[in-house]
C-alpha cells in the first residue's frame, strides 16, 4: 500500500481503533480518490492535514470506506435455504435437547436488513410452528451512522423491493415514499459498533459468550487480503456453537487455512457448518 494512503489508514486506526490495513489497496485507494474530490483536496498528504485538523470528518471517511449496499432479502436463494433446511433442523434440535436459546449474529449488518430479513422469517416460523424460542440476534458493523439508520427501520422502495406483498403488508407501514418496519421486528435485533478485526474480542461484546447457531458474514471477506481473512475466519470458528452455520456472501470460501474446519452444505448457495 502506497506511504501517503497507509499513512491515513494508521491515523484512523490511531483515533478510532479501526483496523482497515487489510483492505486491498486498489478499494482504499479508489474510495480515498472520491473523498479528495469532495473534500476539494490535493492529495493524500493535504486529506490527512485536513482530517487532522477536522476529527469530526473521521466519521467520513469510515462511511466511504465501509460497504454500505443492502436490500432486504438479498440473495433470495440463501434465505429461502436458511429457511427451509437449517432453521427446522436447528429448531428440532432445541426442541429435543431442551436448549430453547436462539443465537445469531450478523457481521457487517450495514442498514439492518440482512438481521431483520432473518428476523422476519424466524417470526413466522415461530407463529406456523407455536414455538417459544429466546431468540437472540446480534448485528454489528463498524460505521456508527449505517447503524443509525439501521435502528431507524425506515427504508425505500428499492431496499424493500424483494419483499413478498404479504410480509410487506404485515411487517411494513408505508410513510411517505419510505417504508417503516414494524417495532415488534425492529425489537428483536440488537445493534452494536462493533470491529471484526478487534483483537480484544472474538465476538460482539453484547453477545457476551458468542456461541451463535448461525453467523452471517456476507460479501465483507472479499474486500480483504489473505493475512486478513484469515483473522476474521479465526473469529468466525470461535464465535460459532458446535456444528454451527457460517452464510457467506457468493464469491466468498474459506481460505485454505481454515477449509478444514467448515464443511459445506449446501450446492447452490454458500452455506457453511463448523467441524
Amino acid at each position: 500500500m502506497k506511504k501517503d494512503l497507509k499513512a491515513i489508514l494508521d491515523y484512523l486506526n490511531e483515533q478510532r481503533g479501526f483496523d482497515f490495513a487489510g483492505y486491498r489497496s486498489s478499494i482504499v485507494e479508489r474510495r480515498i480518490k472520491e473523498i479528495l474530490s469532495d473534500v476539494k483536496c490535493k492529495g493524500c498528504s493535504e486529506y490527512l492535514h485536513y482530517i487532522k485538523e477536522h476529527p469530526d470528518k473521521l466519521d467520513n471517511l469510515i462511511d466511504a470506506l465501509t460497504i454500505n449496499v443492502s436490500t432486504f432479502f438479498r440473495d433470495a436463494l440463501t434465505f429461502e435455504y436458511i429457511t427451509k433446511n437449517i432453521l427446522p433442523l436447528i429448531f428440532s434440535k432445541k426442541i429435543r435437547t431442551h436448549n430453547y436459546s436462539l443465537r445469531i449474529w450478523s457481521a457487517a449488518c450495514s442498514t439492518g436488513e440482512e438481521p431483520y430479513s432473518l428476523s422476519i422469517l424466524i417470526n413466522e416460523l415461530l407463529e406456523k410452528e407455536d414455538l417459544g424460542l429466546d431468540l437472540n440476534i446480534f448485528a454489528t458493523d463498524i460505521d456508527k451512522q449505517t447503524l443509525r439508520k439501521a435502528q431507524e427501520g425506515l427504508y425505500s422502495f428499492e431496499q424493500i423491493e424483494n419483499v413478498k406483498y404479504g410480509i410487506l403488508k404485515k411487517y411494513f407501514i408505508k410513510q411517505d415514499e419510505s417504508f417503516r418496519l414494524s417495532p415488534e421486528i425492529k425489537k428483536m435485533v440488537n445493534f452494536s459498533l462493533y470491529d471484526i478485526l478487534d483483537k480484544r474480542s472474538y465476538a460482539p461484546p453484547e453477545s457476551v459468550f458468542a456461541n451463535f447457531d448461525i453467523v452471517l458474514c456476507r460479501n465483507l471477506l472479499i474486500y480483504y487480503n489473505t493475512e486478513y481473512q484469515d483473522l476474521i475466519f479465526d473469529k468466525l470458528y470461535r464465535s460459532l456453537a458446535k456444528n454451527g452455520y457460517l452464510i457467506l456472501g457468493d464469491v466468498e470460501r474459506p481460505t485454505t487455512k481454515y477449509q478444514r474446519y467448515f464443511k459445506e452444505v449446501c450446492e447452490c448457495c454458500y452455506v457453511y457448518q463448523k467441524q
